[in-house]
C-alpha cells in the first residue's frame, strides 16, 4: 500500500487511525480479544461483522496483526505485531486524552486512567506482556498481578 506522502503521521493515519481501526487493536490489546466472533461479540461501540472483517484484512495487511492460519473447522487467532505493540503509549495517550476533554462512562474510562497514572513504566510493563503472549517472547519476571491482571480487575471493580 502506497502512502500518499512522506509525511509520517500521514504514514501512521493510514495505517491505524480511523476509528474502527484503532478499536479493533484496543480490543486485541486490551481485551485479550484474539478470535473473530470475540472482537465481534465484544464490540462496544457495536462494528459490523463486514466492517470488521475489512478492518482486520486491513491490519493485517499493514502489519499490526499476524492472522494464525486456522485448519478445517478451527478459528483463526489474530496476534498483535511488534509494531502494534508500540502502540501502547499512544493508546495510552490517546485514552488520557479522552478521558480529560470528552465525556466518558467510569467503567470504560478506567483502564485509561489506570494506564495513565501508570505512565511510561507500566505501559514498558504491558508491552513486555503483549509480547509474551502474542509474539512468544519470555514471560517478564514479576511480584504481583500482571499489567493485564489489573486493568480486567479495574475494569471488573467499575462495572
Amino acid at each position: 500500500m502506497q502512502a500518499r506522502s512522506g509525511c509520517p503521521i500521514n504514514a501512521a493515519v493510514e495505517a491505524f487511525g480511523d476509528s474502527w481501526s484503532l478499536l479493533v487493536l484496543r480490543d486485541v490489546m486490551f481485551g485479550s480479544r484474539r478470535y473473530f466472533r470475540e472482537l465481534l461479540a465484544g464490540s462496544e461501540e457495536g462494528i459490523a461483522s463486514n466492517i470488521l472483517a475489512d478492518r482486520l484484512k486491513r491490519l493485517v495487511a499493514a502489519g499490526l496483526l499476524t492472522r494464525e492460519d486456522a485448519g478445517p473447522g478451527r478459528r483463526a487467532a489474530y496476534s498483535l505485531t511488534e509494531a502494534s505493540i508500540q502502540l501502547v503509549p499512544i493508546l495510552a495517550q490517546l485514552g488520557d486524552w479522552g478521558v480529560r476533554h470528552r465525556p466518558t462512562t467510569n467503567r470504560l474510562r478506567v483502564r485509561a486512567e489506570l494506564l495513565a497514572s501508570g505512565g511510561p513504566g507500566l505501559w514498558e510493563e504491558f508491552m513486555a506482556e503483549l509480547r509474551a503472549i502474542h509474539l512468544g517472547h519470555p514471560t517478564p519476571d514479576r511480584d504481583g498481578p500482571t499489567v493485564m491482571q489489573r486493568l480486567a480487575e479495574a475494569y471488573a471493580a467499575a462495572r
